[in-house]
């Protein structure tokens, strides 16, 4: 297989680079290397609904019926390019030639695929072909509403297995905050609740977005609560690995795209400082 792709870059997560349906090569800012992105919503459906996504045509619902053979089979003959193959060479900057992770994230919630386990066992068994590094991780980038279902819970059990890793949207504690970041209704509580779960079954870092919306940051009203939350988790003894703390690297495609800002390197570690004096690690990406 060669792959057609433009030399890559962390600016451009284009999930079609490679012209396959469900896997995808990115270099992450976050990652620190080249991201292997399985996308399990290639029909840009998500359950909800977040300011500044970068999915054209975003609507609301779940994943399509995963073909299971057709991603192992893309899954396959891409990690083969990338080891075997001039991929790397050729579309990759050569501060960033190492494969750092599969990645589930792509244009919508990976978990409300009902295959969503036996997704996770493919990519074990794929995985498991190839000389892959022993550092390389198997990511889940979730907003985390669907970790009450069985199913789930399942595939995370599988994932920790693979070195992997849940990183857990938090962008807001608040019921405002939550309404207008990720237009979601889900409550605190549940939130909580399934925060808890993902934290028993798979190392879990909390991913938290922050930017400016008509110019304005975060108030203080939200930052109090999130870190009230936070600290409240690891009183109550939740293992949080830690805080992945980032702002807008590329443009929202939804409609308030144009209210949208990042925050300043200055802001951002001012917040991070503070959530660090809860004892736990933050990884900045400004």
């Amino acid at each position: 297989m060669q792959p057609t792709v433009k030399r890559l870059t962390p600016e451009d997560h284009s999930r079609d680079s490679a012209g396959l349906t469900y896997v995808y090569p990115v270099v992450s800012r976050r990652a620190g290397g080249l991201s292997i992105g399985i996308n399990l919503n290639p029909n840009n459906a998500c359950n909800w609904r977040c300011l500044y996504c970068q999915v054209p045509a975003l609507q609301r619902g779940s994943a399509p019926v995963i073909d299971l053979p057709k991603l192992e089979q893309e899954l396959r003959s891409f990690l083969h390019e990338l080891i075997y193959g001039r991929f790397m060479q050729e579309k990759v900057p050569p501060e960033a030639r190492v494969i750092h992770d599969i990645a589930l994230s792509g244009n919508g919630e990976p978990t409300s695929a009902k295959e969503f386990e036996q997704v996770i066992q493919l990519i074990g068994k794929v995985k498991d072909e190839f000389p892959l590094p022993d550092t390389l991780k198997v990511v889940l980038i979730t907003n985390g509403s669907l970790i009450h279902r069985v199913t789930v819970q399942n595939g995370l059990s599988q994932l920790a297995k693979l070195n992997g890793e849940i990183w857990f949207k938090l962008d807001s504690v608040t019921k405002v905050g939550r309404l207008q970041i990720n237009h979601t209704h889900m409550s605190l509580a549940r939130m909580r609740e399934n925060l808890c779960l993902a934290a028993s079954l798979c190392p879990t870092w909390l991913q938290t977005c922050v930017f400016q919306l008509d110019e304005t940051p975060p108030g203080q009203t939200e930052l109090d609560a999130y870190i009230s939350f936070v600290d409240a988790l690891l009183q109550d003894g939740v293992q949080i690995r830690g805080v992945l703390l980032y702002t807008l690297a590329r443009p929202s495609l939804q409609p308030e795209a144009a209210r949208l800002s990042k925050v300043s390197e200055e802001w951002m570690e001012t917040f991070a400082a503070r959530i660090r004096t809860l004892g736990i690690p933050v990884k900045v990406s400004p």
